[in-house]
């Protein structure tokens, strides 16, 4: 996949969570409603599905992955966890299950470049993803409002 190296990342990782945003709301129109799992479904593609792992008054934490039907068993790929925050309007990748979240993933060699190209791989990977779903025309149904409660899956 060909990847972007702005020379200011931090600002381009904040306009990239931004529009992540957007995209992400383009899939679920009613994100701050979200129920405990949703799916999507596009002819002759796997499945996409969200799940909502916590829910507070200002952000969500969600689980994004697609599918795969392997034989007896399902396969979720790439299981990306997110964190959107409402009140800013931006979704910010926390991990993906083939690589460790970010303070586990730089423990030893945490410099503030070392993490910010981390976050960045992770969110510009996000941004693709939302618009491969995009483009394949994947839409969550929409979920009437209701109220938030800070705490694990609803």
């Amino acid at each position: 996949m060909p990847t972007l190296n702005p020379t200011n990342k931090s600002y381009w990782l904040a306009q990239l969570c931004e529009a992540n945003y957007v995209k992400l709301l383009n899939l679920f129109p009613e994100l701050s409603g979200i129920p405990a799992a949703a799916t999507a479904t596009v002819d002759g593609k796997p499945a996409l599905h969200i799940k909502l792992l916590e829910r507070c008054p200002y952000t969500l934490s969600l689980e994004l992955s697609h599918r795969f039907s392997t034989g007896f068993e399902a396969l979720f790929e790439p299981a990306l966890r997110l964190r959107v925050y409402l009140d800013a309007q931006a979704v910010e990748v926390l991990s993906h299950q083939d690589r460790p979240a970010v303070q586990e993933a730089l423990l030893e060699q945490a410099s503030p470049r070392r993490i910010m190209d981390y976050k960045w791989t992770l969110n510009y990977f996000l941004s693709r993803w939302l618009d491969h779903c995009l483009h394949n025309r994947y839409q969550f149904e929409a979920v009437p409002d209701r109220e938030l409660e800070c705490g694990v899956g609803a």
